[in-house]
């Protein structure tokens, strides 16, 4: 939940930080967006869920992320007030954060322990959530997902070149007839996106049988998704690097993966995945990631064109459109939560998990911007809208650690409405200062 699980949800924050902290120019656009975000999921999401469905809060889990996450505001905040960021500061974060996740796993250890219950397997007050409306009807395409009116009566051998087509395809026959016109027309615009992830992306399920091994396409993904992960970082300049000017880094990286792929299509059988198939869930991990780090490299770039044409700081993009823009995960995800009963659950994913985002944003984005000659880097507040974006997700945070336990940890509507009435305050307030209506008077 504090590890994988964290980095998943947070990774469009996290790729877009580093991105936006590699230029000097784009920082403001990393701070406001970690900051905006933080101020967002806090109040706004926070408080909906309260609306959504009123609750007790966990009071031990809350205190420790508020008390947590305080922390991690304060030392941005004195990072800002200097004006850079070194070595041992960057580290600093990192290390927080191990130790956030080391004091939720003792308390956790210690909680069980006192209750007696020992590490057991989780509860059933812990709901499998489908991110995807559609896997919600099917995990896959085989025949199996659709029960015994499209099981074959005879089991069947299917040749490699069936194997490979059923696997690339996305759209599904059976589920196409059952569609209403919009979900068919969403779905076509969605096709060539879908096509190219599941060419570079290998998907290992441990809830099928065959664990969702495609012999033919998990092959094919030793080749491209390694080609994928050479050709997105730092927009290809690695992947163009040419060894001894004569021979390029992709070149190489394509004969050695189409020899690994030969290799594993000859040593294995299309009906049980290789021993060794677990590894191929690490590969779909790394190259998702450089997916998103792409995705996170173009809006950078896109919300830094839109600021130079309407003339807007870096921050009060960050604090808008690329917050809001990553916070719709978190936003929808936790209101369908706390609809479906489990308020306590994401109700603290709002405080812990957009921990990961600041720490992590900050920490490994400065540090991927150090070398051997420069282990500083500069963050200069470009207007006063950062002061009042740290001043504010720091009063919300003091807000919530003071009014959740004076009301006994049930939280209401009275809440919900307090913290959505702040957010609203806040954005007035930034976007004044933004057009200059509000500023400091200089003597």
């Amino acid at each position: 939940g504090v590890t994988f699980l964290a980095f998943g949800n947070g990774a469009p924050d996290v790729f877009s930080a580093v991105v936006a902290f590699s230029d000097p120019r784009t920082a403001g656009l990393a701070i406001g967006a970690i900051f905006g975000a933080g101020v967002f999921v806090t109040t706004v999401v926070a408080g909906g869920i309260a609306l959504v469905k009123p609750f007790t809060a966990a009071s031990r889990p809350f205190l420790r992320d508020v008390i947590f996450y305080m922390v991690a505001v304060f030392l941005t905040f004195m990072v800002l007030y200097f004006g850079r960021i070194t070595l041992g500061e960057a580290l600093g974060y990192l290390g927080l954060y191990v130790f956030y996740v080391f004091t939720v796993v003792l308390c956790t250890w210690i909680h069980r322990r006192q209750r007696g219950e020992g590490f057991a397997p989780p509860g059933p007050w812990e709901p499998e959530m489908l991110t995807d409306t559609e896997e919600q009807e099917s995990s896959g395409t085989n025949s199996g997902d659709y029960g015994e009116e499209y099981r074959p009566l005879l089991p069947s051998r299917e040749t490699s070149l069936r194997i490979l087509t059923t696997a690339l395809s996305p759209l599904d026959y059976h589920k196409w007839r059952r569609k209403p016109w919009y979900w068919r027309l969403f779905k076509v615009l969605k096709v060539p996106v879908e096509l190219v992830l599941l060419l570079t992306v290998p998907v290992v399920d441990p809830d099928k049988e065959d664990l969702n091994w495609k012999r033919p396409l998990n092959c094919l993904h030793v080749l491209t998704s390694p080609l994928l992960c050479i050709l997105t970082l730092k927009s290809g300049a690695y992947g163009l690097y040419q060894i001894q000017g004569v021979f390029p880094v992709w070149g190489l990286v394509t004969l050695v993966g189409s020899v690994l792929a030969i290799v594993i299509f000859i040593t294995t059988s299309n009906e049980e995945p290789p021993k060794y198939y677990c590894v191929f869930a690490f590969l779909g991990f790394l190259a998702s990631a450089m997916w998103i780090n792409a995705a996170a490299t173009e809006l950078v770039n896109i919300l830094r064109t839109l600021g130079i044409i309407f003339q807007l700081s870096n921050t009060v993009l960050g604090l808008t459109l690329l917050a809001w823009g990553n916070s719709i995960g978190d936003t929808f995800s936790d209101l369908t939560m706390a609809r479906q009963g489990y308020p306590r659950m994401a109700f603290s994913a709002c405080f812990g998990g957009i921990i990961f985002n600041i720490l992590v944003g900050v920490g490994l984005g400065c540090l991927l911007q150090m070398t051997s000659s420069q282990l500083v880097v500069k963050l200069e507040p470009d207007s006063l809208l950062v002061w009042i974006l740290a001043g504010a997700l720091g009063l919300s945070l003091v807000f919530s650690f003071v009014s959740v336990p004076a009301q006994c940890f049930q939280l209401g509507k009275a809440y919900g409405i307090c913290l959505i009435i702040y957010y609203l305050a806040f954005l007035c307030v930034a976007l004044l200062t933004e057009f200059r209506v509000i500023h400091l008077s200089t003597l």
